[in-house]
């Protein structure tokens, strides 16, 4: 029976308070098994003979292709049905991708590992944001959004201090026998060792997470609940073309300097400074940790700030704001001396660079009705891996190996890319900020027309 939350019920803000603790687990759980990637591109690129090009297909494309695509049917579903159940199973199925990158021999093998992990991290956050949207008000949205959101750089960073451990723990070991798999390389135990606990924790949020009421759904005239199909969810976008044109590529833009450094800064600060794969996985944990942390509450609690001094467009701000602040670091920290100098403007660039993912995501909530809410940040998270995960990690790739022939040179390909997608970012979001206050009217305006709920209409405007 689904549990009714309200303000009056003392055991609702403890229970509100679980469900973003037991997701935000989950998002680090994803992220600690999605990042530990980056730290060992040396070893696996020796031992599976490949190129930057090679595995930035593996740290990008392989995860963002059905990352984003199965994010579409998925989301379908958690419109429709029990949203803890969708998570659970795909905790269980990342995971146990993560424990077969293990296995991998091949750049074959590992390419179709990590699109199993891909596949398995979809269902996580679109069913998440729409749960949290039905749990806390919009003015309280922003910063649930940003403690979740949070979980992406604690998963970050303790996959940066884990894989550091384990690397440095394995150093002088080329290879390791294990029972039923035999001899594997050092750096395969590591996924061994990230993707077994996902299976735990996909069971304590099936026995322990209940679906919530959702809220302003939208009723037929027996007063029947209505699905509403992804056409009705493109409608909806259709409707709102100008303001999500900007929003999507704006973001997404922005989105490929934060998630482009992720996968990255490792090969940058092993090639520019002889670090060795312990010292950046511990300097980039620090970094991910501290910045990045600060960096998402801080958006958040911006977001949420603006909106209540009666913005309507505070999200679009708050990201605007991030994104300025972002631009010039991101240029200059991989040319500048020494280690400590170029560490710290790359903590500022991830500070201001994690604002976007508090203030993307309530751009979409706060705008979406509830039946389409899921539906439509899963095709923002379609356009953001393809773009942002797949198609920057590969550019900057392709820069190096291709434009300026030396994997040595890759600080150059990183402030060339970035710099270039931080500048357009800031030039789109601004020029969101207006189409996004007329949708928000416009939308109000539906809702009090159809009190019990307002239904996506592509005409509207």
């Amino acid at each position: 029976m689904t549990e009714q939350l309200t303000p009056e019920n003392p055991r609702s803000t403890r229970y509100r308070t679980y469900v973003v603790t037991i997701c935000t687990a989950a998002y680090v759980l994803s992220f600690v098994d999605r990042q530990a990637l980056s730290l060992m591109i040396e070893p696996i690129k020796r031992d599976l003979s490949l190129t930057d090009t090679q595995f930035s297909l593996l740290s990008g494309l392989a995860f963002s292709i059905l990352y984003g695509v199965m994010g579409l049917p998925v989301a379908t579903l958690a419109d429709r049905r029990s949203r803890p159940v969708i998570i659970s199973v795909g905790i269980a199925l990342w995971s146990l991708a993560t424990t077969l990158s293990g296995l991998s021999r091949s750049f074959a093998q590992m390419f179709l590992a990590r699109v199993g992990v891909g596949v398995g991290e979809a269902a996580l956050t679109p069913a998440a944001y729409s749960m949290f949207s039905d749990l806390f008000p919009k003015e309280r949205l922003g910063r649930a959004l940003g403690i979740y959101a949070l979980g992406s750089f604690l998963g970050g960073s303790a996959a940066f201090f884990i894989g550091g451990y384990v690397i440095g723990l394995v150093k002088d070991v080329r290879t390791v026998a294990l029972p039923l798999v035999g001899d594997v390389h050092a750096w395969q135990v590591t996924f061994f060792v990230l993707g077994l606990p996902g299976l735990l924790l996909a069971l304590l949020f099936l026995l322990t997470v209940r679906d919530p009421a959702r809220h302003g759904l939208a009723r037929d005239a027996s007063g029947a609940v209505r699905r509403v199909a992804m056409r009705e969810a493109l409608a909806f976008l259709r409707g709102h073309a100008k303001t999500f044109s900007f929003h999507v590529v704006g973001f997404s833009l922005y989105g490929m300097v934060l998630l482009g450094l992720m996968s990255w800064a490792p090969a940058f600060y092993l090639r520019t400074f002889g670090m060795n794969p312990t010292q950046v996985g511990y300097a980039l944990g620090a970094v991910v940790l501290v910045a990045n942390g600060a960096g998402v509450l801080f958006g958040g609690w911006l977001v949420d700030r603006l909106t209540h001094r009666g913005h309507p467009d505070g999200s679009m701000r708050a990201g605007l704001v991030g994104a300025v602040g972002m631009v010039v670091p991101v240029v200059l920290f991989p040319h500048v001396r020494p280690v400590g100098l170029s560490l710290a403007l790359l903590a500022v660039t991830m500070f201001f660079g994690s604002f976007a993912m508090p203030a993307s995501t309530a751009a979409m909530q706060v705008l979406s009705p509830n039946q389409v809410r899921a539906q439509v940040s899963a095709l923002f998270l379609l356009v953001l891996s393809l773009s942002a995960v797949g198609g920057g990690t590969t550019l900057v790739a392709l820069v190096t190996d291709e434009v300026l022939g030396s994997e040595a040179r890759i600080g150059t390909s990183l402030s060339l890319v970035y710099g270039i997608a931080g500048v357009l970012s800031i030039g789109l979001l601004w020029l969101g900020c207006a189409p996004f206050r007329d949708s928000m009217a416009r939308q109000e305006r539906l809702a009090a027309r159809e009190p019990l709920g307002a239904v996506p209409d592509g005409a509207v405007g």
